[in-house]
């Protein structure tokens, strides 16, 4: 198998990064040498924003019809060679082909989604206080864009950043993360292929640090959208506060999953089961805190971990995988340390708990199940980010709802019930979204 090599996308041209760095990205399921990325310093950076300042000042003035038909050849383009990315999208972050290929479909849909939007971009016309007065509001692109992207699902998220900013008229540097890079230059260049104009979208990989601080120092850059963690989040809005730059983020969460007394434990379990091991668990709105009617505790625990158990973990290019491995060794790290602290303070394991025995090569973790937590435990608090479920058990209505609002952050949130009074006034009463 061979190592892919990508570089750095400049105003139009495929160059190497100006001091010669390279990245490695390995496969997490061999552990071997799958992509060498260009590592771009702050001179290649600043040259992608100089780039992208030029471009916006002819781009903004395209009409919306024509924005849009860039997009529309770009969605087609993504959907004809889906294969493709998505084989390389496996072996860069490790999630099984098939989930790979569902985000190429959902890249493809965002994509012509916007495509859309570029034709929607509607103003607001209102009746001043007198007779002879008009107000108009009008939507004006706002200029150069910096998206960055977090590795879980790195096509999808950056056809996140760069569709609706080409959409609306702007113009884009963006980063992926270094995992998956391999796989986002094919997503690059369908949207080149597509006739997006030279500095319209300008590719710089490399080590986050380096790149996200340069665009944050720079007075060209007008907006930044960001996708990632809690932590990061918060100090890019602190550096954006320095030139007042428009922020849009998705961070972390820790999902709750509130299990009422009028369901069929089994059939949730089950279902619960799909969500929780999408991408091994490193999903933003993964389902992570499970709260279950204690009518069914015994029965849903017994099924959930039974389903999780039974699932075939290996490369993702095997057809029969259903789990992955980790995304790094750092993230395996983690997840070990996290499970065995779990322990200490007192929950049980109830599957899992352990890296699979007949892998010993890649980051394979089972998917871990928990029961005998309480509210206090870490595992309750911090976003695992990865296959650890707790369960723990309710009776009443107002305490489940007070115990899952408890956290400061609510991405997402789900609920089983059969009841459509008891779903709406979860979802009224639930801090999430």
């Amino acid at each position: 198998m061979g190592t892919t090599t990508t570089e750095l996308y400049i105003d139009g041209k495929w160059k190497p990064a100006l001091a010669g760095g390279m990245i490695d990205i390995i496969d997490p399921a061999t552990e071997e040498l799958v992509t060498r990325a260009a590592q771009a310093d702050r001179d290649d950076v600043n040259a992608a924003i100089d780039a992208a300042h030029k471009a916006f000042l002819s781009w903004r003035k395209v009409a919306p019809w024509e924005r849009s038909k860039v997009l529309r050849k770009a969605a087609q383009l993504v959907a004809e060679r889906s294969d493709v990315i998505a084989r390389q999208l496996t072996l860069e972050t490790g999630k099984p082909l098939g989930q790979a290929k569902g985000e190429l479909a959902s890249t493809v849909e965002l994509i012509d989604w916007f495509a859309d939007e570029a034709r929607r971009i509607f103003g607001q016309t209102l009746s001043g206080r007198s007779s002879n007065n008009r107000f108009m509001t009008v939507y004006e692109p706002v200029g150069v864009v910096a998206g960055f992207t977090a590795w879980n699902f790195p096509v999808v998220l950056q056809a996140r950043k760069i569709a609706p900013a080409l959409a609306s008229g702007c113009t884009i540097v963006t980063r992926p993360a270094e995992e998956g890079t391999g796989a986002v230059v094919e997503l690059i260049k369908c949207f080149i292929d597509a006739g997006a104009p030279a500095g319209t979208i300008n590719l710089v990989t490399g080590k986050p640090e380096v790149i996200s601080e340069t665009c944050m120092d720079s007075e060209l850059v007008r907006k930044v959208t960001f996708t990632g963690s809690i932590p990061v989040g918060q100090h890019l809005m602190r550096r954006a506060a320095d030139t007042v730059k428009r922020m849009s983020m998705e961070l972390g969460g820790h999902g709750p999953v509130i299990i009422h007394e009028d369901v069929d434990p089994v059939k949730v379990a089950r279902t619960a089961a799909m969500g929780k091991s999408r991408n091994n668990g490193q999903v933003c709105v993964s389902p992570t805190r499970f709260y279950v009617h204690k009518k069914h505790e015994k029965v849903f625990t017994e099924e959930f971990a039974g389903a999780l158990a039974k699932m075939k973990i290996g490369h993702g290019l095997e057809p029969d995988t259903e789990i992955g491995p980790l995304i790094n060794r750092k993230r395996l790290d983690f997840i070990e340390q996290f499970v065995e602290q779990t322990r200490e303070e007192g929950a049980n394991v109830v599957t899992g708990g352990k890296r699979p025995a007949d892998r010993n090569k890649g980051f394979f973790y089972e998917p871990t199940v928990f029961n005998g937590v309480t509210d206090d435990m870490r595992v309750m608090n911090d976003e695992p980010f990865g296959p650890i479920a707790p369960v723990t058990t309710f009776e009443d209505f107002d305490e489940v709802i007070t115990r899952a609002n408890s956290l400061s952050y609510g991405l997402a949130g789900y609920v089983f019930t059969n009841s459509q009074d008891l779903a709406m006034r979860t979802m009224e009463e639930l801090r999430t979204g």
